[in-house]
């Protein structure tokens, strides 16, 4: 029984492990993704545009989180779910935002359009990801929250 429940936690640590992962390339895809033309804007000596800072920071903040959550023992924190819904809030705002400037453009052959079209459904799937997160660290939570320890059953955990 020790063993397939080892494994079981093993193998349900390595699928945590590959979705915390996915999610983190895809936020430090949309940082370079919206990085260009925040790099444009400084070379040129214009102002950042603070919808571009808050896809930068939406971003950051999603890679150190799925960064972190990559740690053993990280996602078992009481109320972990709380943060990867606000995290979803912020990643379905990005995907409007963007959504509404870019998804009906044409690109008519602009790289820079087709980039931040691309952008778009990518910040989508970041919000779908967070969103299954959430959900999933909420059930876990849920189950778990008045378990006993694996081993003499005696503490609360």
């Amino acid at each position: 029984m020790g063993l397939i429940r080892g494994c079981e936690m093993t193998m349900s640590y390595i699928a945590h492990s590959v979705f915390r992962f996915i999610q983190m390339v895809l936020a430090i895809a949309v940082c370079g993704l919206y990085a260009v033309d925040l790099n444009r804007a400084n070379k040129a000596g214009k102002y950042s545009d603070g919808k571009w800072v808050y896809a930068e920071v939406t971003a950051s903040l999603s890679a150190f989180t799925a960064l972190l959550y990559l740690i053993p023992f990280t996602s078992r924190i009481p109320f972990a779910f709380v943060w990867d819904t606000i995290l979803f809030i912020l990643w379905i705002a990005l995907f409007g935002l963007f959504g509404n400037m870019y998804i009906k453009e044409d690109a008519e052959g602009s790289a820079d359009i087709k980039r931040m079209k691309n952008a778009v459904w990518i910040d989508l799937v970041n919000a779908l990801l967070w969103l299954i997160s959430a959900v999933g660290m909420a059930f876990y939570w849920v189950k778990h929250r008045g378990g006993r320890s694996q081993w003499t059953g005696r503490a609360k955990v």
